[in-house]
């Protein structure tokens, strides 16, 4: 099962795509502002092996595609917006392979570059196992590390929602780790086959990314002044701005 939340009452969707270790719930101020606007209707799903969605034998970028297809498979005019590995996610809905036509992309903050110590320490949190705290603080904190939602970006419990579970040895991240195997899919190739009107950015303070990787992929990317890798829970008025962008050029 695939958790999803929907709002709005605009013909056209938004899809929005969160990054690895997160939740929907990063979408949270990004929802309000595109109501606010009348943009569009939205969706926000929680990947599989993350939140309150179902977890995998195993995970790729096309088979998070696959999941996520059916929320817009019947819908006309469908847009993404994605965060790191949701762009990622959103490029391949855009191939047209998942039965998906994607009018536009906004992909902000994904990781091009990998090396091999990159590859080799996602493979390394790949094969941990679930580690389990004895307190609830623990666990957000370790929440709060692996989604780069600090608190000085987001203070509230509300950024973190579905982040943490708790069961019978404790408290858990909700994430599955074996869904840092997904790290290193080609972004090169999934850029190439969409079929969308597609805009990259960045927060220009996010390490993750440069601009000018970026540029080599998509001349017409830009930077979020004064934001970091969490560029929607940042400035979401500025994602949103971008969003409206992609929507007036198609």
């Amino acid at each position: 099962m695939l958790w999803c939340e929907r709002g709005g009452t605009v013909s056209r969707t938004v899809l929005l795509l969160h990054g690895l270790g997160a939740t929907a719930a990063v979408w949270r101020d990004v929802r309000q502002v595109i109501e606010q606007r009348g943009v569009a209707a939205w969706i926000a799903p929680d990947f599989s092996g993350h939140g309150l969605s179902d977890s995998r034998p195993a995970y790729s970028i096309g088979q998070l595609a696959a999941d996520v297809a059916p929320l817009v498979r019947d819908v006309d005019e469908v847009f993404i917006v994605g965060h790191s590995l949701g762009v990622y996610v959103g490029l391949a809905l855009a191939s047209r392979w998942f039965g998906v036509r994607v009018t536009g992309v906004l992909g902000v903050g994904p990781k091009v570059t990998w090396s091999e110590a990159d590859l080799q320490g996602a493979r390394d949190l790949a094969a941990r196992p679930v580690r389990w705290y004895r307190e609830e603080s623990e666990a957000i904190a370790r929440y709060r590390r692996v989604s780069g939602l600090d608190e000085s970006i987001a203070p509230n419990k509300e950024w973190l929602e579905r982040g943490v579970t708790h069961g019978a040895e404790g408290f858990r991240l909700t994430q599955d780790p074996r869904t840092f195997s997904v790290g290193g899919a080609p972004f090169a190739t999934l850029v190439a086959s969409a079929d969308a009107r597609i805009l990259l950015a960045r927060g220009e303070r996010d390490s993750m990314v440069s601009l000018e990787e970026l540029r080599a992929h998509q001349a017409a990317a830009c930077d979020i002044v004064g934001a970091g890798h969490n560029a929607h829970v940042e400035d979401p008025q500025a994602v949103v701005a971008l969003l409206e962008q992609v929507i007036a050029q198609t």
